[in-house]
């Protein structure tokens, strides 16, 4: 009998234990590792028009000396930067293309006249970096 009597006194020491430890204070936020996610919703494209997708057709002089190559489709532009394979980007507007992954964007017929393109990618999805160019379509 006299072991059941230590046993219970054991008993309430470890609930103790572990009931201190529940009074420890919080680590630090920037100290506990965390995960991200980045969910993006599927591209949705929109059909072109012959007379919205020639007024995007045709070769670029780009501002950091690249030359691009844009053939059209009803629902996408193929873009081929120098010797590059052809990039495939959806139309999200008459105006907006988008690769699938979305890194890689192009806008056409912007500035006060319509005649200037900026395009904007990722260069590497590890890095939080987005490079910009700009063309005129004067440069056609």
């Amino acid at each position: 009998m006299r072991p059941l009597s230590l046993l219970l006194p054991a008993s309430l020491l470890v609930l103790a234990a572990s009931a201190s430890a529940q009074n420890l204070p919080y680590p630090q936020a920037d100290s506990v590792p965390a995960s991200t996610v980045q969910v993006t919703a599927p591209i949705k494209p929109v059909l072109l028009f012959a007379d919205e997708a020639e007024r995007v057709a045709g070769s670029y002089a780009m501002s950091n000396g690249w030359r691009m190559q844009v053939r059209t489709g009803t629902r996408h532009i193929d873009a081929k930067i120098d010797n590059q394979k052809p990039i495939r980007l959806l139309a999200v507007s008459p105006d907006k293309f988008v690769s699938r992954d979305g890194n890689v964007t192009m806008e056409f017929n912007q500035g006060s006249y319509g005649d200037d393109m900026t395009m904007s990618y990722v260069p590497d999805p590890r890095l939080a970096q987005v490079v910009v160019l700009s063309s005129r379509m004067a440069q056609r």
